[in-house]
This record gives C-alpha cells, structure tokens and sequence, in this order.
C-alpha cells in the first residue's frame, strides 16, 4: 500500500502540471473552440477504452508487471508534446499519457482489494484517493505559475519535461517496492469484455445507469471549466490554480471521515450525497461571476468526492473474485465509452451558449442521481 500510494503521488503530479490547462494550450497553438471539447470526449473514450485491457493485463501479469507497461506508455506520450509544439501533436501524445490514469486504476483497486479486508477497503481506496489529490492540488499551481512566467506554449511545455522525468523515477521507486502474487496469473483473467459484463450483478447495473447519467453532469462542462474561469470571468492561471487546490483539499477533508462510517455502515447514502453534489456544480458555475464565487463553486466540486471511494469500493465487493481488476475495467469501459459521446456534444453546447451547456449538465445529473436514489442497493 505505501509503495502504491508513492507511486500515485509521483506519476500523479507529473501528469496534473499541465492536464488542466491543455484547452488553453490547444488555442494557443492555434486550435478552434470545439478543439478542446474533441480532446475531452477523446479522453473519455480513451478511458473507456483502456479500462478493460488495464484490468485484463493486471489479472494476466500481476499488478507490478502491468504497471511498469502503463508507466512507460505515458512516458511516451510526454516526449511527444515536448517535441513537437503544434495543436495535433497534443492529440497524438495524449492517446498516450491520457491512458495512465484509466489503464493503471484496475490494477490499483485490485492491489488494494488484495493487500485489505472487505472491511477495510473503503478506507484503502480513500487513502488512494487521497494521496491522488495532492498532486492535483499542487500540480496545477506549479503549472499556473510556469504558464504565468514563462507565457501558455514554453510554459507548458517546461510542466511536460518535468512530469517526463517525474514518470521515471516513479517506475524505479514502483519496481522497487511493490511485491507481486506471480502464483496467481493468468489463472482467471477474462479477456472478453461482454463476458465480463455478463456477470455484472443487477446492483451493480443500476449503480453503472445512474454513475453513466451524473457523469454527463460533470464531463459536458469539463473542458471549458478553465475557460469560464479565466475568459468569462477573468482570474489569472494562478488564481485557476489556487481554485484546483481549494477543490483537492475540500476532497481531502472528507475522504477519511467518510471512509471511516462508510466501512461501518451501508454504502447508498454517501454514492447518492456524491451524485448531488456533481449535479450541482455546474449551475453554482453558471452563476459565479467572480473569484470568490468560483472559490465557493470549488469547494461544491470537491466535495463531489463525498462518496467516490465508497462507490469503487462497491464496484470491488460486487466484482467476482479473481476479476476484480477486470470487472473493475469492464465497468468503466461501458461507463465512459457513452460518457465520452456527452464529452464530444460539450463542444457543440458550449458554442451554443455556456448557460446551455452547463443547465444541460445539470439536468444529466439530476436524472441519474434520482435513479440510484429509488433503485440503488445497499450494501452492508
């Protein structure tokens, strides 16, 4: 768990130095409005599309070995950034380093779901969470601060070499420490992601429908967040960044405490406290039109966080045993290959007007939090 939770914080702040301001790059580099909305939808599509093999190939390998093969993809995918500064080149490296997150995340829940009891896994899975959002605070003012002195383009280029580097002294570090089950290994890994879905339990079709639904709520704005912030409103890349850092300590503050009752209690009502507050969000957005208003639409962002461990630790308990990493990718596969076609229409909305794109985000969200509130399932 330690070499798990160091090896997030390493790779994960690499990769949130420049994540966040990618649209701002994209039209630096000449790129139209509907540009960054095509990179969302192509992240969430990529998502989808690496959470199955991420979770097949961690049953197959073992989680150490799987993870050594998604670090170096990602790595591949900053050198193309770094080397190539023009608008397509960002599309290009991102089918690589966008997968890491999506790809390594099976075989992160199925090393938790290993080293922890059912008991505790709430609790594990919030401490990765966690440990996730300290990168995401601290990345995107270290990032703000290279594009406010350095200018968009050479700035964030500058934030692409250092998570190059920061992603190879994570793999030493991960190699090092974390100890695999080779015993285990390919005995159960299921390499047909229908199959998989086949064995999905009722509740956790539902929980799928309604995550699908809140999903939309918060990916249709996403990519144009850091737009409305900065154009519509006026703030600097610092102050965008000090915004990221109020949402990743709002989640902090909740992670543990929650976890905590979580592990004791049943699960529904801390997935359907998570899906208000994703719905939410985007009209709190709609209606800030000034820093301190957006300050108060961040802390409402990250306490969308409330229930997200205790809705993967669900995902984890209903998955069978031997596949939890599989079933943990086949959910996620299905979940964000349709959110990624919410992503691509974002574009398009936003041209539209920005109250039609986030009002519509918010009406996703209200659907799918009240289907898990009537059809969701406790789970004790």
């Amino acid at each position: 768990m330690v070499a798990l939770l160091a090896m997030v914080l390493l790779v994960g702040l690499g990769e949130r130095l420049a994540e966040r301001f990618l649209p701002i790059y994209l039209l630096a580099l000449g790129a139209g409005m509907a540009v960054p909305g095509v990179l969302n939808a192509m992240d969430n599509l990529l998502s989808a599309l690496y959470s199955f093999p991420g979770g097949y190939l961690s049953d197959r390998l073992g989680y150490k070995r799987a993870l050594l093969v998604f670090n170096l993809v990602s790595l591949l995918g900053y050198a193309i950034v770094i080397a190539f500064p023009v608008w397509w080149a960002v599309f290009l490296g991102a089918i690589f380093f966008l997968s890491w997150s999506a790809i390594s995340l099976p075989a992160s829940m199925s090393l938790i779901a290993d080293a922890l009891p059912k008991t505790r896994r709430t609790m594990g899975v919030s401490m990765h969470s966690l440990m996730r959002r300290a990168p995401m605070a601290l990345g995107p003012i270290v990032g703000g601060i290279l594009i406010d002195r350095f200018g968009t383009i050479p700035g964030i280029r500058l934030a692409f070499g250092v998570a190059l580097a920061l992603g190879v002294v994570s793999i030493v570090f991960q190699q090092t420490l974390i100890q695999d089950q080779p015993e285990s290994r390919g005995t159960t890994a299921e390499s047909s992601p229908r199959r998989m879905l086949s064995k999905m339990r009722p509740s956790l079709r539902v929980l799928l429908a309604a995550d699908i639904l809140v999903r939309f709520a918060e990916q249709i704005p996403y990519a144009y967040v850091v737009i409305w912030c900065i154009r519509n409103v006026g703030v600097t890349g610092l102050q965008f960044g000090i915004l990221t850092t109020v949402e990743m300590v709002t989640a902090a503050l909740v992670y543990i405490p929650v976890a905590y009752l979580a592990d004791r209690s049943t699960k529904k009502p801390f997935v359907v406290v998570t899906f208000g507050f994703f719905t939410v969000f985007p009209l709190v957005l709609l209606l800030s039109d000034s820093f301190a208003l957006l300050v108060a639409a961040f802390v409402i962002r990250g306490l969308k966080e409330f229930g997200e461990p205790t809705r993967k630790a669900l995902i984890m308990d209903l998955a069978p045993e031997g596949q939890k990493a599989g079933m943990f990718g086949a959910y996620y596969l299905a979940r964000d290959v349709v959110v990624s076609g919410a992503a691509l229409a974002s574009g398009f909305l936003w041209q539209i007007s920005p109250a039609a794109n986030l009002l519509t985000a918010t009406a996703c969200g209200l659907a799918g939090t009240l289907l898990f509130a009537w059809r969701g399932r406790n789970l004790a």
